[in-house]
Formats: structure tokens, sequence, C-alpha cells
């Protein structure tokens, strides 16, 4: 087959002309709507200055905190660096979803996620700050009868001497007359900030360390290894609670903690996995294509190690769920946000009278580490299949 453009030999190629800047769509779209984000987050940041007027088109309630910035960064990255891929890549995602899918409980959990997420993003919007409603106190949830001395006021139906559970109030109250549904529902939205935030960030890090002291090795290697193992000795939780009690606890200082201390050990595990990807053909191919260091990381390494990096993002949010519920539950956490610790720490007195008000947000906080776990064993098998034999 003949071709009128001239074909060019190896020795005619000027590399460092082809190089370019070699920014991908995927790149370049998230690259535009981080500047999108950081005009509103400009914007958002002089409204509060006096000098300058706020729209009259925004409501006057509108305050965007801290951690919805982060929240939404960290929304722009799952789309970007997880979803995009594998819609691009959709020969590539039907494989993964038919080694998925061969685990029924994956499946099952993963639906069981995605309706968490969806009701922790949206469902505050629908059911408000839960007031306190003392003559309330106590509401069993629908199915469920107790004695009727026990809520101050019944707002089901009454019969025998029995409070029924009323659809006023399906999942029932705390001992404050809190709608424990509204409480469930804002401590999702508690859990999905703290996971998703908290990961990106140890993610961000630890992978960049790792494959950057895997590839250049030697003295880099040695150094960022070195202060790896002195972060990883160094007591972050006591470093917590001091600040606690200088400060006063909120999430926004939970994820900065132990988001910027606890990247070590996703470190150590993608300067492993990129070790093996580095000595493969391509990577020497690269190389002596003349592609610089930053280009073979960006291009080579990590697109290759991003199966390691997923499967780690789905071990580290339960473990930061759980660990922000134990400390919401020791009163650790910030007491102006309802979490599903906080809940529980709520009803542990109350467990013989009313043993919803612990045991419901324990029920969620349960099925959510467990389903966690489950995708991210699948997730394992579907991405790396040579795991699945040492299992």
């Amino acid at each position: 087959m003949s071709s009128d453009t001239p074909r060019r030999q190896f020795e005619d190629i000027d590399w460092d002309a082809d190089r370019g800047v070699g920014l991908t769509r995927q790149t370049t779209g998230f690259l535009a709507s981080l500047l999108v984000l950081a005009t509103l987050f400009v914007y958002d940041y002089l409204r509060q200055s006096p000098l300058f007027e706020p729209n009259p088109v925004l409501r006057d309630g509108w305050d965007i905190t801290q951690l919805d910035w982060l929240f939404t960064l960290s929304l722009l990255l799952f789309c970007f660096y997880i979803i995009a891929p594998l819609w691009t890549n959709r020969r590539m995602a039907a494989h993964y979803w038919r080694e998925f899918r061969k685990n029924r409980a994956a499946v099952v959990s993963l639906g069981y996620l995605v309706i968490l997420f969806t009701l922790g993003l949206f469902g505050p919007l629908l059911v408000g700050k839960p007031s306190v409603e003392l003559i309330q106190g106590y509401q069993p949830p629908v199915g469920v009868a107790v004695d009727n001395s026990v809520p101050l006021q019944c707002a089901g139906r009454v019969a025998n001497g029995q409070c029924y559970g009323s659809w006023a109030f399906p999942l029932g109250t705390t001992g404050e007359g809190k709608d424990i549904l509204a409480l469930v529902v804002l401590g999702m939205r508690v859990s999905i900030r703290i996971g998703l935030i908290t990961s990106f960030l140890i993610i961000s890090i630890g992978a960049t360390v790792g494959t950057v002291a895997a590839y250049l090795g030697g003295l880099v290697d040695e150094v960022l290894m070195r202060y790896v193992d002195i972060q990883q000795v160094f007591p972050s939780f006591l470093l917590y609670i001091l600040l606690i009690y200088l400060f006063g606890g909120s999430l926004l200082m939970f994820i900065l903690v132990f988001g910027l201390l606890s990247w070590g050990g996703t470190a150590r595990l993608v300067r492993s996995a990129a070790l093996q990807r580095s000595e493969n053909e391509y990577v020497e191919v690269a190389r002596c294509a003349g592609a610089d260091a930053t280009h073979v990381i960006r291009r080579h390494i990590l697109p290759n190690v991003s199966g390691t990096v997923i499967t780690n993002l789905t071990l580290l949010i339960p473990g930061l769920i759980l660990f922000e519920a134990g400390l919401a539950f020791l009163s650790l956490g910030d007491p102006t946000i309802p979490s599903w610790g906080q809940t529980i720490a709520a009803g542990r007195s109350d467990l013989g009278s009313a043993w919803w008000v612990s045991t419901v947000p324990g029920v969620f906080l349960f099925l959510t580490i467990l389903a966690f776990n489950f995708v991210g064993d699948a997730l394992r098998d579907a991405l790396d299949p040579r795991s699945e034999g040492n299992t």
C-alpha cells in the first residue's frame, strides 16, 4: 500500500520536538475543571470581604466550607482518573466487570455503596439538620413497639399500653428527639467525605513518592524511604489529640493530620509495584526513545500501577471511616457535625430501653465497612489476576 506521506527513518526523528507537553484530554479536562474550581474558591473568599458585595443571585444562607471545596476536588479526581479511564477504555472496563461480577457479594456491596454515596451526597438536602425535640424522645422505629411510658409523647399508634413506631420517624428518635434517619443520612455524608478526601490525599502523595523512588532509585530512593520510615513511627494520633486540645476537634483537622501523615504504607506498596514495572521492556524502549523521567513516570509507570492504587484506595476508605467513627464515639471528633460514631455514643446508656439509637447507625457502619472489604477483594482479583492464586 503506497502513501504520499514520506516515511521518516529512526535517525531522522527529532525526539525533543516530538515530545511536547504531552497533556492528554483527561489531564486537560481536569486542569480546566480545576481552574473553574479555583475561580469559584477565590470568589467565595472575596465575597466574605466587606469590600466585596455578594452576588444577589446567591441566597443569603449560601455558605461553602473548606471541607466542601476539598470534597469537590476529590470528586473531580474520582471522575477524571477513575470514571473517565473506564469510560474511554470500554473494552478493558468490560473485562474488569466480567471478572468483578464473579463475586456476587461484591456486586451487592457495590450496589449498596452506590446507594450510600447517593444518599450521602444528596440526602442532607432533603432531611435537613435534626433539631432537638425533647417531647418526641425515644420514639421506636416502624414495626417496633415499646412500653408507652418510655416515649414522652408517642407519635404512632398506642394499643395495650404499647407505643408503636410511626412513619414520621421511620428509624426512631434519640433521647433528645432527633430523627435517627436524618442522623444516619448526615453520617453518610461525613463518612464519604472522610473516606474520599483523606484517601485521595494519601493516594496522591503516596503514589507520587513511591513511583519517583522506584524509578529514580539510588540516593533519591534512599532518602525518600528513610523519610517514610521516620514518618511511620511518628505518633500522628498524639499530634491529633494535641491539636484537639489546642483548637478543638474538626473534620478538616482529621483530614489534614491523617492525610498528610499516613501515606507511608501506600508509598511502599506503590514503590514495590513500580519497581517491577520499571524493568519491563516498554519502559526501556521509552528511555531509548529519549523520554525523560517525568514522561516515563507519568505515561508508563503510574498507569500500570493504577490497579494497585485503586485496590489500596478501596481498603483505605473503610479504615478511615471506622477510625473517624471511633474518635467520634470517644468525643474526639467534631461535636457540631453528626456522625455515626457520635450517634452510637449518644445511645450507649439506653441500650436496655432504646436499643435502636445505637444499633441502627452501628448496623450502617458495619455494612459499609463490610461492603468496602468485599469490593476491595473483588477489585484485587479483577485488576491483578495473579493475586487470585495467592489467596
